[in-house]
């Protein structure tokens, strides 16, 4: 089932049971008219994002809104469809990744039943390749068949304890034979594969030099955990020292076993140097704890678990298993920072991945008007609005919060890479940490950088196509870059004829410079070259101004305007639609293809 919480669309004029539906399954209500109108294309990016979709609506609008979308059923979000008046709940997509079970649990909300349609849960009354947390099923590929049998009516065989498979002995589809409770659970049907469920009984615990191959602690755990009869099935975690969250190797471990990574301090995993079979003096005087492999395993297992593999190593790697019991530490994840630029603002081009990204962060971090631009997926978060000004404070709190092992947003309009927060965060991580860089826990974190559409390509894409040839980008901020490099980089871009998008052009102190750029592009190109001044673009109060360069007038600027100043071969289109471009004129620059008339290549 998808991590992300459920959204919950409804295409009514009133939220009464969209509100009512978010709280029981502790997601969120969007409300046509009040956080999306299109609903089609809403419904396409919770969708493409992976977030559960339930939807207060027609299946059939569901189905149709969605349908482009369809393909790969092991990876679709689950979608389900409530009547208008609450009195069906019906699962449309992923009935085995989750959409079942959220059906069940509105259809209990409201008082109503689930229509449940996937042939195992109403057959047999469970689903055989959705097994619940805490086990594993080691061969999901063979579940369809051991299904398909007992719904033709094979009679088949279950060994092994495991109390959520009782619907099948109940309903007389299997016989049940003596449970070893050190022993696998199978269910097995003539004619069929067996299938293989493995209770998630033990955490393991590694450690590694820096830079251990992880195809050396890959090997380590594998020949580990055979050589004990221990199944990678029955791993519930891979547990390790937070010194090593960063660590590739420990990683690829677990991505390799399918499990997630724990990571714990120093300090707790001393805590259990008095039950460690091979405490270190040298491992201590490295790290602040006698054990990382099996004080880690131990931390997991709890008061009472207990070692079922000491320490066995590599030349790199060493690694512990131990039972798990009730009270273990389950440890930090990494944590994970994502520099998500959503654009201009528009949700029309904020990209799946920049969605998906603030769905699954504990918290978002930025300039309090970039959150606000989220709409509903800001709406009750966990937020840290900064101001403006603060660029430095906001990207070095975003980095020690993910820091503690929190996935964090940091929202950035337009691209985070083109003057925003991307180069920031590099800088603190590249900065030792005496010298103003961030702590070391938070250079271990996990860092994304989410691409968004910056405001030059959406202000040539409104206008036309400015962009079509060479082109470059100057900010006229002289606040971190001095006054006479953007006057140098000016004069270069204005003899290199390129096409320039000015980001920061102005501010309620700083006047002076867009005009004196003017005056600079002026010697070098017409007085007529096209000058785009567009103003909070993707926004609704949108507007794009078209000018000559020789009249370009600062008063016309503020600091929500990106410029773009054509180049000498840029050129204008009247359009009869007055909608088209800026003030019904398309303005573009020829990238040179009239020369292939002449058998030249572009």
């Amino acid at each position: 089932m998808s991590d992300a919480a459920p959204v919950v669309v409804s295409l009514l004029p009133h939220g009464e049971l969209a509100e009512r539906i978010a709280t029981a399954i502790g997601g969120r209500a969007d409300l046509k008219g009040r956080d999306f109108d299109d609903v089609g294309s809403h419904l396409r990016a919770l969708f493409s994002a992976g977030r559960p979709v339930v939807g207060i609506a027609a299946a059939g609008i569901l189905i149709r809104c969605l349908a482009p979308l369809l393909g790969d059923k092991t990876a679709e979000p689950p979608v389900l469809a409530v009547a208008p008046d609450g009195s069906a709940v019906v699962p449309l997509l992923g009935g085995h990744r989750g959409a079942n079970a959220l059906a069940r649990r509105i259809a209990q909300a409201l008082g109503t039943a689930a229509a449940v349609t996937t042939a195992g849960d109403v057959a047999l009354g469970v689903a055989l390749d959705e097994p619940p947390d805490g086990w594993r099923l080691e061969n999901p590929e063979d579940a369809k068949p051991v299904m398909a049998a007992l719904l033709a009516g094979a009679r088949g065989q279950l060994s092994g304890d495991a109390p959520w498979l009782a619907p099948l002995a109940q309903q007389g589809a299997v016989d049940v034979l003596p449970a070893d409770p050190e022993a696998p659970v199978v269910l097995s049907v003539a004619g069929a594969a067996p299938l293989i469920y493995r209770r998630r009984s033990f955490a393991l615990g590694v450690g590694c030099a820096r830079g251990c191959d992880p195809d050396e602690m890959i090997a380590l755990v594998g020949k580990a955990l055979a050589e004990a009869g221990i199944a990678a099935g029955e791993i519930a975690a891979v547990h390790s020292i937070d010194l090593k969250a960063d660590e590739a190797a420990i990683h690829a471990l677990a991505a390799h076993l399918g499990v997630p990574a724990r990571f714990h301090t120093p300090a707790r995993l001393e805590e259990e140097a008095p039950r460690l079979a091979n405490p270190s003096e040298v491992v201590f005087a490295e790290v602040g704890c006698h054990g990382v492999a099996e004080g880690a395993a131990l931390a997991a297992a709890g008061p009472g678990g207990s070692l079922e593999l000491a320490k066995t190593k590599t030349a790199n790697a060493t690694c512990a298993v131990a039972r798990i019991t009730p009270g273990g530490a389950e440890g930090q994840p990494r944590g994970h920072l994502a520099v998500v630029g959503i654009g201009p603002g528009q949700a029309d081009w904020r990209t799946p991945e920049a969605t998906r990204l603030i769905a699954e962060a504990d918290e978002l971090v930025g300039y309090g008007f970039y959150i606000d631009l989220l709409g509903p997926e800001a709406r009750g978060r966990m937020r840290r609005d900064f101001a403006l000004g603060e660029e430095e404070a906001r990207c070095r709190y975003a980095l020690e919060a993910a820091g503690e092992g929190r996935r964090v947003a940091l929202i950035c309009s337009g691209d985070g890479g083109i003057y925003a927060m991307g180069a920031l965060v590099m800088e603190l991580l590249d900065r030792p940490e005496d010298a103003g860089g961030v702590t070391a826990a938070a250079k271990r974190v996990a860092v994304t950088h989410a691409p968004g559409i910056s405001a030059l390509q959406a202000a040539s894409a409104r206008a036309g196509a400015l962009l079509g040839h060479d082109f470059c980008a100057i900010s006229l901020s002289d606040l971190l870059t001095p006054r006479d490099t953007i006057l140098q980089r000016l004069d270069a871009a204005a003899r290199g004829d390129f096409v320039i998008a000015f980001y920061n052009p102005v501010s309620r102190r700083r006047r002076t410079l867009l005009a004196q750029a003017r005056d600079i592009l002026l010697a070098h190109r017409p007085d007529d070259t096209p000058v785009l001044l567009a103003r909070s673009l993707g926004r609704p109060d949108e507007d794009l101004t078209l000018r000559r360069l020789a009249d370009l007038d600062v008063d016309e600027v503020d600091m929500m305007t990106i410029v773009l100043v054509g180049a000498s071969a840029s050129r204008r289109i009247q359009s009869g639609d007055i909608a088209a471009g800026a003030g019904g004129t398309w303005i573009y620059t020829p990238r040179g293809y009239a020369k292939r008339i002449d058998g030249e290549s572009a």
